[in-house]
Formats: structure tokens, C-alpha cells, sequence
């Protein structure tokens, strides 16, 4: 990331690029040929409430292996993507997101078929999409569902985009960071919200942004609190603000034992520290 740089602006721009050049070597045609091919989509929003109603903690745990903020955040030879996703798997996580970004994330697309291949959870494709062909890309790679940043979308594009997913029958996280966000998805009719406590274009976290949004959410949506989630603490605190799933990645790609990490986040709500 560029020192000062709008990292949003940054990122929908190199985005922007990459899906131009992508289409001259894969036509939407051909990736909707691969999406014939793939399983069924995995139904994200039915796995999250299974969990909660087995009295877990519902946890999206993430396979990221770099951020822009930290680095690298661990070696894919040691904690290969595929390996990662089955200790989550194992620890109680309800569903696996993978970042497939690989300029800033250090992600592929390959990562996510990996990793659907590997576990029986719902598997999310978080990236920063701008154009109906990612989604194609996302369910051609076997993802169930996406990742929606509203502030990285016009009005008009993120409907598009949304129609795009629910049409090839997969979820789609809708993720916000303001009130005026949080109305265009509750507009769209997303029943999935995630809240980002991360502002991506300053890449500050305020675990606040949850307390502040969540209590504007209807009952009848379920929130997801993402970003700034270290452990336990933070998730009965987003709890407490009306969030009724987390999506953590850090915490859990640098702990040593990333099943135990995501045990330990599922039982965040019968655990005291």
C-alpha cells in the first residue's frame, strides 16, 4: 500500500484492472461452463445458525496469509491453506472465509478450491469484488458464497453483483462499516450483514463500529462482526452489541494451535477469561 494512499481506492482500482485483463484469458462463457461442474453451493446463512443453535459461538474462521497492515502472517508450506481450513474445521468453526486476493493478501482462487475440497463447511470467497465475472470466478473455484464491501460498490453495482450471486444460488455477505452503509444493505435485503471494524481506507480497527451498527440491524437479519476480534473478550463484547457471528482471521493464522483458538471463540458465551 502506497504511504497516505486510500487503500480502498487503491485496491477497487487494481481490482478494476485485473478483471479486464482476466476476462482476455477467461471468458465469462467458459467460467460459467466450470460453474455447471462444481458441487452445490453450501448455505452459509443455515450453517451460522446451526452453530448458534448448538450453542456455539458461530465463527467464520479465515485462511489469510498476509495483510497489508502486518505483512506476512504465516508460511504456506508450514500452514498450507487446505491444512489450516481443516484445523479450523476440527476446532468448531461453522464456516471458512478465504482471502483470494494475492497482491495484498498473498491469496488465489486456487487457495479457495483447495479449501472447499477439504472441509464440509460453507466456504466464503472474501475480495474485494467490483464485476459480476469475480462472482462467476468464485463459484467456477467452488465458493458458496461472497463477500459484498459496500463502500466499494455504486448502488447500482452492488445489486448487480448481489442478483449475480442469489442467481447461481450462493450466499452473499454483505459487509458494512458506516450507518448510510448499513442502509443500502438493509435496502438490498441481505439477510447477511457484516459489520467491518476495520475502515478500509485507513485500515484503523474500532471494535465500536459493532456497538454502534449492530443495535440498527432488524432481528429478522444476522450480523457478523468482523475484524479486531482477538479472542474471547471481544467476541461476547460484540455479542453484547447484537452481533451473532464473528469473522476472525489474524488471531487464528498466527496462533499456534488454530483449532484450539477457534474451540476456545465458540465457547466465548459460557467461558469467563
Amino acid at each position: 500500500m502506497t504511504a497516505g494512499a486510500d487503500f480502498l481506492a487503491q485496491i477497487v482500482a487494481e481490482k478494476r484492472r485485473q478483471v479486464a485483463e482476466a476476462r482476455r484469458s477467461v471468458s465469462p462463457a467458459q467460467l460459467e461452463a466450470r460453474c455447471a461442474q462444481v458441487p452445490p453451493p453450501r448455505d452459509l446463512a443455515a450453517a451460522l445458525r446451526a452453530a448458534a443453535g448448538d450453542g456455539r459461538v458461530p465463527v467464520i474462521a479465515e485462511v489469510k496469509l498476509a495483510s497489508p497492515a502486518r505483512g506476512e502472517l504465516g508460511s504456506r508450506e508450514e500452514r498450507p491453506p487446505a491444512g489450516l481450513a481443516r484445523l479450523y474445521a476440527a476446532g468448531g468453526a461453522a464456516a471458512v472465509s478465504v482471502l483470494t486476493d494475492g497482491r495484498f493478501f498473498g491469496g488465489s482462487l486456487e487457495d479457495l478450491a483447495a479449501v472447499r475440497a477439504a472441509v464440509p463447511l460453507p466456504v466464503l470467497r472474501k475480495d474485494f469484488l467490483v464485476d459480476e465475472y469475480q462472482v462467476l470466478e468464485a463459484r467456477a473455484a467452488g465458493a458458496d458464497a461472497v463477500l459484498l464491501i459496500v463502500a466499494a460498490l455504486g448502488e447500482e453495482e452492488l445489486a448487480r453483483l448481489y442478483r449475480a450471486a442469489t442467481a447461481l444460488g450462493m450466499g452473499a455477505l454483505v459487509e458494512v462499516h458506516t450507518a448510510g452503509e448499513l442502509e443500502r444493505a438493509l435496502a438490498l435485503g441481505a439477510p447477511l450483514l457484516a459489520v467491518n471494524n476495520r475502515n478500509l481506507h485507513t485500515l484503523e480497527v474500532d471494535l465500536g463500529t459493532t456497538e454502534r451498527l449492530a443495535p440498527l440491524v432488524p432481528s429478522d437479519r444476522l450480523v457478523v462482526s468482523a475484524s479486531g476480534l482477538r479472542g474471547p473478550r471481544e467476541v461476547r463484547r460484540a455479542w453484547q452489541a447484537g452481533a451473532r457471528a464473528v469473522l476472525v482471521g489474524e488471531a487464528l493464522v498466527t496462533s499456534p494451535d488454530p483449532a484450539g483458538e477457534v474451540a476456545a471463540l465458540c465457547r466465548a458465551l459460557r467461558e469467563a477469561d
